[in-house]
C-alpha cells in the first residue's frame, strides 16, 4: 500500500483543483439569477454534495444559463 508521503505530490494538485472548481461554481451560482434547469438551491446542493468534480461539472453542463 502506498505511503501518503509518496502520494502527496499527486493528491495535492487534485485537491487544489477540486476546491478551486467548487468555489468557482458556488460563486457563479450565487451571482446568477437564471438557470437552464433547476433552481439556485438545487444547484448549490448538487455542487456541494457532489463535490468530487461531479457536482460542479453537472452544473456547468446542465444548469448554467448561457450569458
Amino acid at each position: 500500500m502506498p505511503d501518503m508521503k509518496e502520494m502527496a505530490p499527486f493528491l495535492i494538485p487534485l485537491i487544489v483543483i477540486q476546491f478551486g472548481l467548487l468555489f468557482f461554481t458556488i460563486r457563479h451560482i450565487l451571482t446568477h439569477e437564471t438557470y437552464k434547469r433547476g433552481s439556485r438551491g438545487l444547484w448549490l446542493a448538487v455542487s456541494i454534495i457532489g463535490m468530487e468534480f461531479i457536482g460542479p461539472i453537472l452544473y456547468f453542463i446542465f444548469g448554467k444559463e448561457e450569458d
